[in-house]
């Protein structure tokens, strides 16, 4: 049976706290003489990743007979505590963790992941992960993304797309736009009708992801390696980045977008489309679930970004395996087990985007739509990373420069000059 642990729920000021509260996976259980799998992760239990992997719980229980010990901790639990966690006797068997150089990048060159291409070529995982998706599992001796061994195994995919109220849409007369220009006349449409289009936050990430969207408009695979994999300089006077930014100051001063965005984080955004305040949402598919249950006063549909070939988006965060984990070869078995087309089909079902379900098992039309976007982005080569991604500061300071943006105390060209300097210093720090 799996032994359910409850969240923690509350900040941890130190690392041991988290400790003391941790189950080992050498932990053998009461009776002594069971083997037990100890699985942590971040997702709601009534999300997509939720409801699949408690089922590959399930799987895994009657497969092998062991045990697991699950426990659900909070994302920043994980987060900000993964190093001192990861390096003590406490270390789980299996955990989620976030993909990229800043997080699972940082930790495989510490030593600290357990390298998994023997599981790989044991299981197959690089047949059924496509190159796109293997970007973020796979990381060099410095930490970074793209190339040397298996560090993590992502099961679900994400990437950002538009959603709109279509009942607004038909009652102002507007058309699904297919071109940036249709999308433009659109939210004048709109504005001019005293309709604010764009439910943003800008303090969180969907206001930085809309300017990283504008800048995929301008920009080929040769930029976003720059970008993302520190392949070349990337110019902050060059045209993705200017376009973007002009082309964001732009909407502001259409009025486009609200200045009370400037303190609404991501769940105000959110919340206030499904309270239908906002015909528009750019944002990402992990709102696909929850919209679907609560928005019950209007229709609504979704289109990836008019006119782009790439988009914010990759493969999810991952499964990963301490170098500390005591049960390693159990867990490389439940990692398998969450790619069966019983769970991958299972999560596509329940609102997520599986990385290989079955599309025809798909029943839900809405989840069947949100894969096939999916997939339209992992065949062309579209899913672009996430534009704080290059340095663990970045988040930050893509907010606050964008936040300066709305409220008016920053111009264009400030941005761009002020954003590129702490671009430049983060890279110089990651790369040593």
């Amino acid at each position: 049976m799996k032994l359910r642990k409850a969240n923690a729920g509350v900040a941890i000021a130190a690392a041991g706290a988290l400790l003391l509260a941790a189950c080992s996976g050498s932990d053998q259980g009461s009776d002594g003489d069971e083997n037990v799998l100890t699985v942590w992760h971040y997702e709601n239990p009534d999300s997509a990743m939720g409801v699949a992997w408690d089922r590959a719980m399930d799987i895994f229980e009657e497969e092998t007979g062991a045990k697991v010990e699950f426990e659900e901790r909070s994302f920043e639990q994980i987060r900000t505590s993964a190093s001192q966690i990861l390096n003590s006797d406490e270390a789980p068997d299996v955990l989620e963790y976030p993909k990229g150089n800043a997080t699972a990048g940082l930790l495989a060159s510490q030593g600290l992941l357990k390298p998994l291409d023997d599981a790989v070529d044991q299981y197959g995982w690089d047949d059924l992960l496509s190159p796109s998706l293997q970007t973020t599992a796979r990381y060099d001796e410095d930490g970074i993304m793209g190339s040397g061994s298996w560090y993590g195994v992502p099961t679900y995919g994400e990437f950002v797309e538009v959603y709109y109220n279509a009942d607004m849409f038909d009652e102002y007369d507007v058309e699904v736009p297919s071109t940036l220009e249709e999308l433009e006349q659109a939210m004048q449409t709109f504005t001019e009708a005293g309709v604010t289009p764009l439910a943003e936050g800008a303090a969180e990430y969907p206001l930085q992801q809309l300017w990283y969207q504008l800048a995929l408009l301008k920009a080929d695979q040769d930029w976003v390696d720059a970008y993302q994999l520190y392949t070349s300089d990337v110019d902050w006077q060059g045209e993705p980045i200017s376009f973007a930014t002009q082309t964001l100051q732009d909407w502001i001063d259409a009025g486009y977008i609200s200045s009370d965005a400037t303190s609404m984080k991501a769940e105000d955004a959110g919340t206030a489309f499904i309270n239908g305040s906002y015909p528009i949402f750019f944002s990402g598919s992990w709102w696909q679930g929850r919209f679907a249950n609560e928005i019950t006063d209007f229709d609504w549909d979704t289109f990836l970004f008019p006119g782009a070939e790439k988009s914010p988006g990759s493969a999810g965060n991952m499964w990963v395996i301490p170098q500390r984990a005591t049960s390693d070869e159990l867990a490389e078995k439940f990692i398998d087990i969450t790619l069966r087309p019983e769970v991958q089909n299972l999560m596509g079902n329940s609102g997520g985007v599986p990385v290989a379900a079955d599309p025809d098992e798909i029943d839900d039309p809405r989840s069947a739509q949100l894969i096939e976007h999916f997939n339209t982005l992992v065949d062309r080569d579209g899913l672009a990373f996430y534009p704080d991604w290059p340095t663990p500061t970045f988040y930050d300071q893509l907010n606050a420069g964008l936040q300066q943006m709305l409220n008016g105390s920053i111009a264009p060209d400030q941005f761009q000059e002020q954003l590129g300097e702490e671009y430049r210093q983060g890279v110089e720090d990651v790369l040593g």
